[in-house]
């Protein structure tokens, strides 16, 4: 009878599990959708960089195609950082954030939850509006499609990775520049593959091996990063 009763006892836990992760996901997406400032500051701050370059850089169309790949890539890293502060702030401050660590469900995907949510918040924005940025960096027609594509696989890893920063500074009262020196050395590499693999398309380069490193790099951090991020919670938490 009770090896009977196995398959459904686990059946329930991966239910609860898959339940407590979709409450997650859904808890901070109307969150954010409340605080509507969490949803235009980082695309608000990603257009004025990448507004400002040919002001401050150069006017001229064909020095603007030269940098068009690395500035866009620079900008969606930066905007990206802005608002990592969100991902574990609010649920620390309240006191919910313990209560995820009290939580019998696996914390890995709690805090997978929380990084989709933070990514389809200030991820994906920026991945919809770059390519208007690119038209207005004279970045050729070619690359557009390049471009979306390597930050549709770059981006989530920029929130991935930036989640382990947030979780080992989140008990620190002041945080921005150790935040700083911990996330951007993670994600330097996404960034140089990224920004390459469009200048390459502009050329009319071969680009089977940027992608392959980044979704290389996309599921690695789908597998170690929330493992990492929950280890460093429980250790600023406790």
């Amino acid at each position: 009878m009770s090896d009977q009763s196995m398959p459904v006892q686990n059946s329930a836990a991966q239910v609860s599990t898959f339940a407590a992760f979709r409450a997650t996901l859904r808890r901070d997406l109307l969150i954010a959708l409340k605080r509507r400032n969490d949803l235009l500051n980082p695309l608000m701050f990603f257009l004025i960089v990448v507004s400002l370059f040919p002001l401050g850089v150069s006017s001229d169309p064909n020095e603007l195609t030269r940098i068009a790949a690395g500035t866009v890539w620079v900008s969606a890293l930066l905007a990206s950082m802005l608002s990592l502060d969100n991902l574990f702030r609010a649920d620390y401050e309240d006191g919910s954030l313990e209560q995820l660590l009290l939580s019998p469900q696996p914390l890995y995907f709690m805090v997978l939850a929380k990084n989709i949510s933070h990514w389809l918040i200030s991820g994906l924005p920026v991945v919809l509006l770059s390519p208007l940025l690119a038209y207005m960096m004279y970045l050729p027609a070619d690359a557009y499609w390049t471009l979306v594509f390597t930050l549709l696989l770059g981006t989530p890893v920029l929130s991935l990775f930036g989640a382990i920063g947030v979780a080992l500074t989140v008990g620190l009262g002041s945080r921005g520049l150790i935040l700083a020196v911990i996330v951007l050395p993670l994600t330097m590499p996404v960034l140089i593959i990224g920004a390459k693999a469009v200048a390459d398309a502009s050329l009319g380069l071969p680009l089977g091996m940027h992608y392959a490193l980044l979704g290389a790099i996309l599921a690695m951090s789908l597998s170690l990063a929330p493992l990492a991020s929950a280890a460093a919670l429980r250790i600023s938490v406790n």
